[in-house]
């Protein structure tokens, strides 16, 4: 069993930035497919951004192309979501999501159900 454990978020104001961290622990696989999504009141979930943990190129929505970038870190299992010039309409509970074993291919990264393990969330709201 894998738990995640997200930090990083708050409130800022329109413009601000902030820097979201995701920690795996748990069971050891070699990489993982790691994802945020986020879920904004009476909407759905969507995928924002992810990553392969072993490298190679994340993948953003492009809502938040050219404003959030993802990195990851396999040694540590760990994955960040550096986030810039947020907007209100960023403002949600993000979730970070995990899959052992697997890479972020772009058929892949942004399907719930390709998931098998979540984090708690952690709220981002952003004031205009």
């Amino acid at each position: 069993h894998v738990q995640l454990v997200e930090s990083g978020g708050g409130s800022v104001q329109a413009g601000g930035t902030l820097r979201l961290s995701c920690v795996a622990s748990g069971d050891t696989y070699f990489y993982y497919c790691m994802t945020w999504f986020r879920q904004a009141p009476g909407k759905e979930r969507e995928a924002v951004a992810g990553i392969s943990t072993e490298g190679g190129q994340g993948h953003l929505a492009d809502s938040v192309n050219g404003r959030f970038t993802i990195a990851g870190d396999n040694s540590k299992r760990t994955v960040y979501l550096q986030m810039n010039s947020l907007k209100p309409e960023d403002t949600a509970i993000y979730y970070c999501a995990a899959r052992p074993n697997a890479y972020c291919t772009p058929a892949f990264w942004n399907m719930p159900r390709n998931y098998n393990y979540w984090g708690q969330g952690t709220q981002v709201t952003v004031s205009s």
